[in-house]
C-alpha cells in the first residue's frame, strides 16, 4: 500500500511539473494564465473608456500583453488622449501603458 501511495505521489509531482513547464512564458509568448489575465485587463480598460464621458465616443483600440496596455486609434483632442491614458493606468493589473493614439482635430471625414 505504501508503494502505491509513493508511486501516486511521484506521478502527481511529475504531472504538476509538466503543467508548470507548459504554462511558463517567454519574452514573446504568454502562458495561458497571462493570456487570461490580459483579457481581463483589456476588458476592464475598455469598460472604463466606454463609461467615461470624455473617451466614450472615440475609436480607441485596447491591446494587452503581459500587463502592458497599448491604446491606439483616434481621439479628437489632447484632453481625450490624456484621459484615456489616465483611465488605463488606473486599472488593476496594468503594469505599463503605451500611447499609439492619434489626435484628429476637426476632421470632417475626408
Amino acid at each position: 500500500m505504501q508503494r502505491r501511495s509513493t508511486a501516486t505521489a511521484l506521478l502527481a509531482a511529475l504531472m504538476a511539473s509538466a503543467v508548470v513547464a507548459g504554462c511558463s512564458s517567454t519574452p514573446t509568448q504568454q502562458s495561458a494564465g497571462e493570456a487570461v489575465d490580459d483579457g481581463v485587463v483589456t476588458a476592464k480598460v475598455k469598460a472604463a473608456l466606454v463609461a467615461d464621458p470624455v473617451t466614450k465616443a472615440h475609436q480607441i483600440t485596447v491591446e494587452t500583453f503581459k500587463g502592458t496596455v497599448q491604446l491606439s486609434g483616434f481621439v479628437e483632442s489632447d484632453e481625450a488622449r490624456s484621459r484615456a491614458l489616465q483611465l488605463a493606468r488606473n486599472v488593476d493589473g496594468v503594469r505599463k501603458v503605451k500611447d499609439a493614439m492619434e489626435v484628429r482635430k476637426g476632421d470632417s471625414g475626408s
